[in-house]
């Protein structure tokens, strides 16, 4: 992998940059977090005008209206998305980063036409039923039932911290199908109509007062059969193509985020005093600075050499789960910089002066979840260690030692 832009690259970043200058001020701010309605109007409108200037889908396949480019194109789109501050995909990132990636590698010819140019016009937007409450970081520990009877599937069970379930017109699910198959193999990937009958969904308040997630109860649910992606039982297979998009690929916007973050705090370090001393005036301070703006270099170095993977198999590789591992615990390592230059003011999420405490205080918050999202940084780590470097698997318990004492 060559991790310099081509020449057509660049021709695309300045055409791509000259349309962003225009259309991000045109489109005005965002609403408020609480106004659900204005939310998913913002987005989609945003990403229906991606999509009528030829910028929706820059990677996805011409014949469901993407462009068809190029991975490392694809890459110049995330950084110039980012240095323009145009709207985040925000509401459907499932449908666009994950769900709609995932149909491309493992969809019908049918559940493609029908779902892909509708993602890419900002007319569906998609949610994600993964997560069990008694299941914690175990996924295949599901157990939301779905009994085929004639053309559909009943569905019944609990999901939790489904993102965007109040606004999404369909989710990515998993359920099982097969209650006596080991837990790995009896699991199906199936396409869910938010709007039917049987579909209760109640938001979640997070710790940042917001409430992109809910609890979504499923009682009795009539699924068609159609929707199911694959074959049946084989969902744990297309989950993990799922879950390499989520980590290896779906992130990328954000990383570019956090390296302007970095470049906040960095300004801010050098005007910020206490007692009359810069904080910048730190050598300890200035070095931690040095090694997390190199560690940012070597994360979207990373995700260059994820994204051409995707390109070359379809798919990510197993090294995505070093990508999200690698992400998430170093955006922790640079919100805790960010607080300790705050001091006492971090422990207010409004403006004060001049000082950025809606920045670092929210980031800060928030990066708390991320070592939890898209799987634990515990189960990355087992991933990495049995799937990349071949080390001995975790020695699993066995019925004698599992007895209570």
């Amino acid at each position: 992998m060559d991790l310099r832009y081509s020449e057509s690259d660049e021709k695309f970043r300045a055409e791509l940059r000259a349309w962003l200058a225009e259309a991000v001020p045109a489109f005005g701010p965002p609403p408020g977090i609480h106004d659900w309605a204005a939310r998913r109007l913002y987005d989609t409108g945003w990403q229906q005008k991606l999509f009528e200037a030829g910028y929706a889908g820059i990677n996805w396949p011409r014949e469901f209206g993407g462009r068809d480019l190029s991975a490392t194109e694809q890459l110049v789109y995330y950084e110039e998305i980012a240095r323009a501050g145009a709207p985040y995909i925000g509401v459907n990132f499932v449908g666009l980063l994950h769900g709609g990636p995932t149909l491309i590698a493992e969809g019908s010819a049918e559940q493609k036409a029908r779902h892909l140019p509708r993602i890419l016009r900002g007319e569906e937007v998609w949610c994600q039923g993964f997560s069990e409450p008694s299941a914690g970081s175990d996924l295949a520990a599901l157990q939301t039932r779905a009994v085929r009877d004639g053309d559909d599937y009943v569905v019944s069970g609990h999901k939790i911290w489904c993102s965007f379930g109040p606004v999404a017109d369909f989710g990515e699910f998993l359920v099982r199908t097969d209650p006596d198959a080991p837990k790995h193999r009896g699991i199906s990937w199936l396409i869910l109509p938010m709007d039917l009958p049987g579909i209760e969904i109640r938001p979640l308040p997070t710790l940042m007062g917001e409430s992109d997630f809910s609890e979504v109860f499923l009682d009795n649910v009539r699924v068609p059969a159609r929707n199911r992606v694959g074959a049946e039982n084989d969902g744990w297979r297309i989950t993990n193509v799922t879950l390499r998009f989520e980590r290896g690929t779906a992130f990328a916007s954000e990383m570019i985020n956090l390296q302007q973050t970095l470049a906040k705090l960095t300004a801010f370090a050098k005007r910020v005093t206490s007692d009359g001393v810069r904080a910048w005036d730190d050598a300890d301070l200035r070095r931690r600075l040095g090694h997390l703006a190199a560690e940012l270099d070597a994360l979207w170095a990373m995700v260059k050499l994820s994204v051409c993977e995707a390109e070359a198999a379809g798919i990510p590789g197993v090294g995505a789960s070093a990508v999200k591992l690698f992400y998430t615990e170093l955006n922790q390592r640079i919100n805790e910089v960010g607080m300790r230059l705050l001091g006492r003011a971090g422990l207010c999420r409004d403006e004060i002066e001049d000082m950025p405490n809606a920045l670092i205080a929210g980031r800060s918050l928030q990066s708390l979840s991320l070592t939890i999202a898209a799987g634990t940084s515990q189960i990355q780590r087992n991933i990495i260690s049995e799937r990349i470097l071949g080390l001995p698997r975790e020695p699993r318990p066995t019925a004698e030692k599992a007895k209570p004492a």
